[in-house]
């Protein structure tokens, strides 16, 4: 996956804006389940909402070690939810189109 310019990044908050979060970390933090989760819901949608539920006072480290793992971008953090994008690798499937 390519690096995102500040004007991607900006365009996919713009998208995940009406998102609701669909994985939580809670208090087992950042596990091998939630990385799977996230894996399977970034091959879906591309574009995803992680809410905090715990470790609030980590998010900023945590996101990182969450975008690592994943082998996705962190886009953006609002409050304690962060928004990870990972391109589509099949181009048919792909739902986002970057400008």
């Amino acid at each position: 996956m390519k690096k995102l310019k500040g004007s991607d990044r900006k365009y996919l908050r713009s998208i995940a804006h009406e998102l609701k979060p669909l994985v939580q970390v809670g208090k087992s933090g950042v596990t091998d389940g939630l990385i799977a989760s996230l894996n399977e819901a970034l091959d879906q949608h591309e574009l995803v909402k992680v809410r905090f539920l715990e470790f609030k006072d980590e998010k900023k480290t945590l996101a990182v070690e969450i975008a690592d793992r994943s082998k996705s971008e962190q886009v953006g953090m609002i409050g304690h939810i962060a928004i990870f994008y990972r391109e589509q690798k099949d181009a048919e499937k792909r739902k986002i189109k970057l400008p």
